[in-house]
This record gives structure tokens, sequence and C-alpha cells, in this order.
């Protein structure tokens, strides 16, 4: 009887994916919600996802302004990085590879020839440990980590990463991703890839949406997307958003709609700098985002067509990115600033997000 209780107890654990006795620690996947008022958001532990993200607008209805799923499976299928931890390198590395201190190292390409959001299976695809979590009280939080291990996707070197999520008072959000390299130099590039519409996740395009863009430059890119390593004005272009205006009033001046990084104004400090406001003057909602790295790709999800929460189909910009970052592929643009971090030096990428409603 013993023996057939003991096999039971192991059957189960295998069956239900919990840790069987003397094996390595397998780490559940589940989601988690910070709450604080009216103002809450929801997260998994797989790919550190933001999934959703309530805030009442001028009348005070609320709404999720975020596109995601209703289901871990779907986020498992998803190729868009809804809310998603992107790493270790975001964007684009041209021709999958790069040289560092003397040495090739050849990535997996996932976007035509090149490298796109870390690989095929980038920080997003992977279970994240729960390190730290208090849902409620002052400032709610949750904290994710992962070790990526020598040689991951190509990468070099093992690396120690954790992402946190924190809600201040006067609806904030901070969002810190910090990494530290161990043996080898690598490249870091972490991104937060959440698709914001202010009007709701279900209610339609962003192109009404006011933006303005605290770049007076951007990077440039040739037909794959892949920076030429020039960073010209913004003046005279469709990019200039120095001023407030709304999405759509140059976006048939491009090709499908915007994806590019700009330069912020204000790089070279550590210190956390303006780069960019949004206000949907329907529902009254503004976001402020606020960061310390040195660019932004703003992107107008332009090939978007994906049924996502309550069935709802998400089309072609219906939503917007802004996902501060370093540049896209500075690994191979010397007149970039640098992604690389060297061991026992650590990476940190801090965004502080202001909601309100005017």
């Amino acid at each position: 009887m013993a023996k057939f209780s003991v096999l039971l107890c192991f059957s189960l654990l295998l069956i239900f994916g919990f840790p069987a006795i003397g094996s390595a620690t397998k780490e559940e996947i589940g989601m988690y919600e910070l709450k604080k008022g009216n103002f809450s958001m929801k997260l998994t532990n797989y790919g550190a996802h933001i999934i959703s993200l309530l805030l009442p607008d001028k009348y005070g209805k609320l709404a999720d302004i975020v596109l995601g799923y209703d289901t871990i499976k779907e986020y498992k299928n998803d190729s868009s990085n809804f809310g998603a931890t992107v790493g270790r390198v975001a964007n684009r590395i041209a021709g999958a590879q790069f040289t560092l201190n003397g040495t090739l190292y050849k990535l997996v390409a996932n976007d035509g020839k090149n490298t796109l959001h870390g690989g095929p299976k980038g920080f997003s695809k992977v279970v994240w440990k729960v390190k730290k979590y208090s849902p409620e009280g002052r400032k709610p939080f949750i904290v994710f980590a992962y070790h990526s291990f020598d040689g991951e996707e190509g990468f070099p070197g093992d690396l120690h990463v954790i992402v946190g999520y924190k809600l201040l008072g006067d609806n904030k959000l901070r969002i810190t991703m910090k990494a530290k390299a161990l043996k080898k130099a690598t490249p870091v590039n972490l991104v937060n890839h959440a698709y914001w519409n202010l009007g709701g996740h279900n209610s339609g395009d962003i192109l009404s949406e006011e933006i303005q863009i605290f770049a007076s430059h951007y990077t440039p890119v040739d037909s794959e997307l892949i920076p030429t390593g020039e960073i010209v004005t913004v003046k005279g272009t469709p990019y200039d958003f120095l001023k407030p205006n709304t999405i759509g009033s140059k976006i048939n001046k491009l090709t499908n709609g915007y994806d590019i990084n700009y330069a912020l104004d204000g790089s070279g400090n550590d210190k956390l700098k303006k780069a960019a406001i949004v206000h949907d003057k329907k529902s009254g909602r503004m976001m402020e985002i606020l960061t310390n790295q040195p660019g932004v790709q703003f992107y107008t999800s332009n090939t978007l067509y994906q049924k996502g929460k309550g069935g709802f189909v998400y089309e072609p910009h219906g939503a917007l990115c802004l996902e501060t970052q370093g540049f896209p592929d500075s690994v191979n643009q010397p007149n970039f600033p640098s992604q690389i971090v060297n061991p026992g030096t650590y990476y940190k990428h801090q965004m502080l997000i202001k909601f309100s409603n005017f």
C-alpha cells in the first residue's frame, strides 16, 4: 500500500507539472494582479507579459487599454509580443550576427535573414520565476526573474535578468528591467512591448489619438527595417512629432505606418527623460512615458490582424507601441550608443508611465 501511495503521488506530480522529489524546480505558469483603487493590471510569468491594464476615463468608466488574449495558450502561440518582455536583444540585428571582442556570434534568424526581438524563442517565450509579489497596499508590485544561459539563441554568456512592475500613487506604473552579465560580455536591450489603445483595447484604431515624441532626430532604415547608421533630423519628415499631432495626420505619407526608432533628446545620462505623451480626446485618457534609455520605437501595429480578448479582432493601427530601448542593430553600428554589458556589470532600464485624464 505504501509503495502504491508513493507511486500515485509521483504520478500526480508529473501529470500536473509540479516538481518531483529530487528533480530540478519547475516554474508554474500563473496570472497575477496588482491593484490600487480603480487602477489595476494583470500579468503572467510566461514572458513577463502585461495581460491587462484597467484605467478610468474622464467619466470614471473603466476600460482595459492594452491589447492581449484571454488565455496563456494564446500567448504561447502569439507572434505579436502583446505586452511581452522582449530580449535578450530587442528589435533587429542585421544578418543575424555580430562580432564582439574578436569573436563572430551567429544568431537564430527569424525575420528574413535578420534576428528580431531575441530570436524565435526570446525572453517572451520562456517561463520566469516570481521572486516577489505584493498584490495590494501602498505600492503593489511583482518581480520576475530569468536566467539566460550562455549560447541561448546564439548570444554569448550567462545573464541574470529581473523585471519589476510597481503601481505608484496618482495612477503611475514603474517598470524596471535589470540584467547582470556573468563570465562573458554580451549585448542587452530589454523592451516592454505593450500595445496601447487609450480608448480601450476594443475601441478601434488609434489614428485620432494625439502624440508628442520628444526627439528631434531618428534613425532611418532600409527596406528590411535595418538602420542605415545615420541619425537625421525629423524636421520636414512625417516623423516630426515635436509638437502634439494626431497619429493619422501624416501616416498616409508612409508606406504602411510608423515603425521607427527615435533618438530621444537629452540622452547621454542615466536620468529619466520624457519620451512621449499620448492623448485620446474622446476618453480623456493621457499617457506620459519617461525613460533612461536613448531611444524609443514608435510602432502603429501596421500589419496586425489577430483575434484577441473577448473574441475582438485587432486590425491594423488598432494600437500603438512605444518601446523605450537602445538603438536597433547597435551591435553592428559603432556610432550608436553601446548595448554591451561586461562581466560583473549591470544593465538597467527604467520606465515611468503616468496616466491621467483631461
